[in-house]
């Protein structure tokens, strides 16, 4: 960085998501970062560990003239907080899901455009180079039009986020729930690869987790316009595996997110062909996000996901919980939230 000013970095909230992105936007090398949290007691802890600065309120934090804000709080506070942040003139990197619900959405997206900011939604998938590399692939056309997507996913959540009984996570108010918390990633990153959901049914429970009542496990049927889509996820399993498969005219093509690779067959009963293999620690693919936001507020590139993006996926989000309620198909207005 030498010879360059760092990007001045604020990150709100400093639960397990907005810890690692302290971490991956030091990693960068390119900032500092401090950073906003409630609880005196961890806000100690993580400016020890990090040697960061923290902040009790967002006031606070606002006030230092932060570059860029990282808004890593439960979902039902996202839109608020974004809002001060955009009025302050600050860029935006916003944890998944965009929102809990369409209060707010539309004025903050506004408010983002008429100050010019830049500003986007923190779907980590769109930031890994194998994903990109194979929608690369699938956009050149080699495959053929795409005509139907199906992913599986799943994992023993417990292991790898042992409070989720304490956390956001209990309530779909504060975005809970394996839908808006698991399944809001693999919907994101399908619409990046086959275009946006318009249609849906959806199936989901709580079946295994103890402590808590919201669903577990989800299955959800999708159209993305011509494009046919299943998702099924459970976070109670002990593989941890998800597959995304884009079947088109000429080809299927998969992403194999354990093994961090993808690869592609043509001929019926062949054998498959690898795409880009490119293992990452979960810690470099968040790296790799900052550092993608970083260039975009420098200029270099848009954002991975647009506010604009976030918001339909949002929209898939609702109609998702609103399906499970209606047990019917539910069609996804490009209006809503807006």
């Amino acid at each position: 960085m030498a010879g360059t000013n760092p990007h001045r970095v604020l990150v709100v909230g400093a639960g397990s998501i907005g810890e690692r992105h302290i971490r991956c936007f030091l990693a960068t090398g390119r900032c500092e970062v401090s950073f906003v949290e409630v609880n005196a007691t961890l806000r100690e802890t993580i400016a020890a560990r990090y040697a960061a600065c923290g902040f009790a309120t967002l006031e606070a934090g606002i006030a230092t003239g932060p570059e860029i804000a990282v808004v890593a709080t439960p979902a039902h506070l996202h839109i608020e907080m974004a809002t001060k942040l955009a009025e302050a003139g600050i860029r935006l990197l916003i944890e998944k899901p965009l929102a809990t619900s369409a209060a707010g959405v539309a004025r903050l997206i506004s408010l983002v455009r008429e100050r010019n900011l830049v500003a986007g939604v923190a779907y980590v998938y769109r930031s890994h180079p194998v994903l990109s590399d194979m929608r690369k692939a699938i956009e050149s056309g080699k495959f053929g039009p795409q005509v139907q997507i199906v992913v599986v996913a799943g994992q023993h959540f417990p292991t790898y986020r042992p409070a989720y009984r304490e956390i956001y996570y209990r309530d779909r108010a504060t975005g809970g729930g394996a839908i808006q918390d698991a399944l809001t990633h693999l919907i994101n990153a399908g619409e990046w690869l086959v275009g946006p959901v318009t249609r849906l049914v959806a199936d989901a429970a709580h079946q295994v987790l103890p402590g808590v009542e919201v669903e577990d496990t989800v299955h959800i049927l999708t159209r993305h316009g011509n494009v046919l889509g299943s998702y099924s996820l459970n976070q109670h399993q002990a593989p941890n595996e998800t597959s995304i498969t884009v079947i088109c005219e000429r080809g299927t093509v998969r992403f194999e997110v354990h093994g961090n690779r993808w690869r592609w067959m043509t001929s019926p009963g062949g054998e498959w062909q690898d795409g880009l293999v490119q293992p990452l620690e979960r810690d470099e693919l968040f790296t790799r996000q900052a550092n993608l936001f970083l260039e975009a507020v420098e200029g270099k590139q848009p954002p991975t996901c647009s506010l604009e993006d976030g918001l339909q996926t949002l929209r898939v989000n609702l109609a998702s919980l609103k399906s499970l309620e209606t047990e019917s198909w539910e069609t996804i207005q490009p209006e809503a939230c807006e």
